[in-house]
């Protein structure tokens, strides 16, 4: 049953959150229009960018955590309008995090840690298909970074200060790991989360090797993380750290992105420099580390930095390229013979639970339990939103709308044949009866973390679920794993359900 056609559409035309500010007007009669954005570059969940240029193209992945399928790949042609054009990864191999994304040689690799070890995932398109998971058996670190040297080798860049030589495939080791950097040694007075020297990127250019790396913990207080910057002449160092440290830094609580830091550097079509990296948004730590952008210059002595002045807050010129079609919406009307690129289910990746028949979703259930139903999610992006969707139940069925962190941080609106019930966790907060039959409508409204939930018989009247719930703590300061409050859907107990017109609303 098709309704709300029109909310549909507006919704499935996308809203590109903030890199919307670029056709912003003119303002103080210094910007034109389109000529600027404003940060996030991506808002939600999208943590340690690693980005690409090629030609007029570029391409960017993230840490995927436990989301499957992972390693979700975007394309854009001017750094700002991002659009999803493929996922690298679809065998469930472990925690995704801080991938490096690469070209060489017209190959597209993918180095990422996951299950205790490194891998790497290869393929001649970025749009794929890719290639199964290989291992590079190299335990013990994180965040692998690929280097192309000046000598025609290859190297990759691991946490704790290493470099490893790889085969000229790049899909094997060569040797030991050996330690080649100590780090920056930032003021002991800071207020940081830890040392943690990780997340290491490089850029080759007028004959050093520029190492970037992020210290101080990636949570924690506000002040904890950062971009930190080195060079050499070999991969192997000695490093000589940057008098421009920390490159990216959050220096107080009080500014509006906290815990900044991760970066990687990139090249527009002119010639111009921009560091892609991640934050906290003040207060919203329950949508996760965002992506950011912020502009470099080199100096004469061939160090980057930030030009002073220029704050991740502020309107920014926009980077060279031709502006492209925004990819970041969140609704779907399931008109399609495969499940959107904005979906993926939690730790248990099973894609034969779903199947898109007569321009519904039609979800098999799983498990007896909130716990083990597995649900499939999109990433939540603003600090309003309201989410809603039409569902047919099968008798035996629980299912609904949720936001969830992880199985112990979550809340959701249930239905079942009997009733509707609101959880906070594992709490049931109020239930009422049922008198919708199997089929109706629930939404679920984020007004800036206080969460409150609702059920209608046809789509326009709303019947709302006391009581509002408080979200703010539903981080990783509090139930840790890195990951962020994300809306789906779920379904437990013997039988399915079919969801219709997902729609995902920024308000």
């Amino acid at each position: 049953m098709k309704w709300n056609t029109l909310l549909l559409l507006v919704a499935l035309m996308g809203t590109c959150f903030s890199c919307s500010q670029s056709d912003q007007k003119e303002k103080n009669g210094q910007m034109e229009e389109g000529s600027y954005y404003e940060n996030p570059v991506l808002g939600g969940d999208y943590p340690d960018p690693s980005v690409v240029r090629v030609g007029d193209d570029f391409y960017m992945t993230h840490s995927s955590f436990d989301y499957y399928p992972g390693l979700l790949v975007w394309h854009s042609t001017d750094l700002v309008h991002w659009k999803r054009i493929s996922h690298a990864l679809t065998e469930y191999v472990g925690s995704v995090w801080a991938p490096d994304l690469i070209e060489y040689e017209g190959k597209y690799y993918i180095y990422f840690p996951a299950g205790g070890t490194n891998w790497v995932v290869t393929a001649s398109s970025p749009e794929g298909p890719w290639s199964e998971p290989i291992d590079l058996k190299l335990p013990g670190f994180i965040d692998p970074g690929h280097v192309a040297g000046l000598d025609d080798n290859r190297y990759l860049y691991l946490s704790k200060g290493y470099v490893v030589k790889l085969t000229d495939n790049g899909l094997a080791t060569e040797g030991d790991p050996v330690h080649n950097y100590d780090g920056w040694e930032f003021p002991a007075s800071w207020s940081t989360e830890c040392f943690c020297l990780e997340s290491p990127k490089s850029t080759v250019k007028d004959g050093y090797y520029h190492l970037i790396t992020a210290e101080g913990g990636t949570a924690g207080p506000a002040t904890s993380h950062m971009v930190v910057s080195a060079r050499a002449k070999s991969p192997f160092g000695p490093f000589e750290n940057s008098p421009y440290n920390p490159i990216v830094h959050t220096e107080s609580r009080s500014e509006r992105w906290w815990s900044q830091g991760h970066g990687t550097l990139v090249d527009d079509a002119e010639g111009n420099w921009w560091i892609m990296y991640h934050g906290y948004e003040k207060h919203f730590h329950t949508l996760g580390r965002q992506t950011l952008m912020l502009p470099i210059e080199w100096t004469e002595d061939n160090w980057f930095r930030v030009p002073e002045g220029v704050n991740s807050a502020d309107q920014i010129q926009l980077p060279a390229g031709d502006e492209s079609a925004d990819g970041t919406g969140l609704s779907d009307d399931f008109n399609r013979d495969t499940l959107g690129l904005q979906w993926q289910f939690f730790k248990l990746y099973e894609p034969g639970r779903v199947r898109l028949l007569d321009g519904e979703l039609v979800l098999r259930a799983a498990g007896n339990s909130f716990d083990e139903s597995s649900p499939l999610l999109v990433n939540s992006s603003d600090r309003k939103y309201e989410v809603q969707v039409e569902y047919t139940i099968d008798e035996g069925v629980t299912a609904g709308l949720c936001l969830f962190y992880n199985e112990k941080g979550n809340m959701r609106i249930a239905v079942n044949e009997d009733r509707f019930t609101v959880y906070n966790q594992k709490n049931a907060k109020i239930r009422e009866e049922n008198t919708l039959g199997n089929h109706g409508y629930l939404r679920v409204l984020f007004d800036e973390n206080e969460v409150s939930f609702y059920f209608s018989a046809d789509g326009q009247q709303w019947n709302r679920v006391e009581r509002t719930i408080e979200a703010s703590g539903f981080n990783h300061n509090v139930f840790g794993e890195f990951l962020s409050l994300r809306a789906g859907l779920y379904a437990f107990g013997e039988g399915q359900v079919r969801f219709d017109n997902f729609i995902y609303n920024q308000l």
